[in-house]
């Protein structure tokens, strides 16, 4: 018996009203869409974050990747299993072939650039090219929920509970390993340039977002919480002015990711969105091909930060044309590949 088969039944008959024929979510997929947009806003912000108004909106597009580790979460305690490899396959095909083109896009702006194979073979597995950090979080996140379900059992009345105290305790070690992991690195004498990478690494700390997604899946409480929708909306703005406010005057750990403040700001949020239950056709479009998006968007980003001068305009309108730019270029593509290349092929892209 799987886990899925254990969530009240009113849950499961809700959830096969939100799965559409394709076998999509929707709702998830909506998620996705505005998470991916959050990432592109993100790389579009003129760097360095040097004012106030720079850093809130930095921290109000933060949440992306812990949106998108919430949803892989729920869907995965909501089937009650993973195919594992499969998974890490359909990560690491299309981050290979974006890496690639990374490293040759990178060569062609430096020609210093270390090209040992060592020093390749460490970009590779630490995704130290441009921003894909994000795939070997996501492939740590998953293997700690395969984990998860292999360990909380099959077939017997205690699965669920027992997944639910996994889940308490990867809240905890998530937690104390984003408030002392970069105190210890700093302690044993690392650069704050190392320390910064570990901790966008942390998966720990991330994996605590996938596992929030994992509880609402296997208890069925994404129901009463859609009755809860203005208090939770008040503590989403509550928990993102503290968190803004902490990096704004640098109080405490102002680290943009990996703190206390940026988990309930990004847990809160995350919540919010998937209790709206928004289902927006076009959004929706977007997220389902989010991963594709996610590995191209940055090369549109890089060439205008390379070879176009909009910071001669502004920042505001510096931001605003790299965002539309980059948006509309990566969406469009990711939508010409979907229609004219064949399957086989386009996953490979990530599509």
């Amino acid at each position: 018996m799987t886990i899925a088969a254990r969530i009240p039944e009113s849950w499961i008959a809700h959830q096969d009203e939100r799965v559409q024929i394709a076998g999509r979510d929707t709702g998830i997929d909506t998620m996705r869409g505005i998470a991916i947009l959050m990432v592109i806003g993100i790389h579009s912000l003129p760097q360095p974050l040097d004012t106030s108004s720079a850093k809130l909106a930095d921290a109000a597009l933060r949440p992306c990747v812990p949106i998108f580790l919430f949803a892989s979460g729920y869907l995965t305690a909501l089937s009650g299993r993973i195919a594992l490899w499969k998974r890490i396959k359909t990560a690491l095909i299309p981050y290979a072939i974006a890496f690639v083109a990374a490293y040759f896009y990178m060569a062609w702006h430096n020609s210093a650039m270390d090209h040992r194979v060592t020093t390749t073979v460490a970009r590779f597995v630490l995704a130290y090219v441009f921003v894909y950090y994000y795939v070997f979080v996501y492939i740590g996140c998953t293997i700690g929920l395969w984990l998860m379900l292999r360990l909380s059992g099959s077939g017997n009345s205690e699965t669920s509970q027992r997944l639910v105290i996994f889940i308490a305790l990867s809240f905890v070690f998530g937690l104390i390993s984003g408030n002392y992991l970069d105190p210890l690195l700093l302690h044993a004498g690392f650069s704050d340039s190392f320390v910064q990478e570990v901790r966008l690494r942390d998966i720990p700390f991330w994996f605590s977002f996938a596992s929030l997604g994992a509880l609402v899946g296997v208890t069925g409480i994404g129901l009463v919480l859609r009755h809860m929708r203005i208090l939770i909306l008040g503590a989403v703005v509550t928990a993102y002015l503290i968190y803004a406010a902490v990096r704004i005057f640098n109080i405490g750990d102002a680290a943009d990711y990996d703190s206390v403040a940026f988990f309930g700001y990004a847990a809160l949020l995350s919540t919010l969105l998937f209790i709206l239950h928004l289902r927006l056709p076009f959004l929706a479009a977007i997220g389902s091909g989010s991963y594709f998006i996610y590995l191209w968007h940055i090369f549109v980003v890089m060439a205008l930060r390379d070879h176009a001068s909009l910071r001669s305009f502004g920042a505001l309108t510096d931001f605003v044309m790299t965002f539309g730019i980059s948006a509309s270029i990566s969406i469009a593509l990711m939508l010409i590949v979907r229609r004219v290349v064949p399957s086989r092929i386009s996953s490979r892209l990530g599509v």
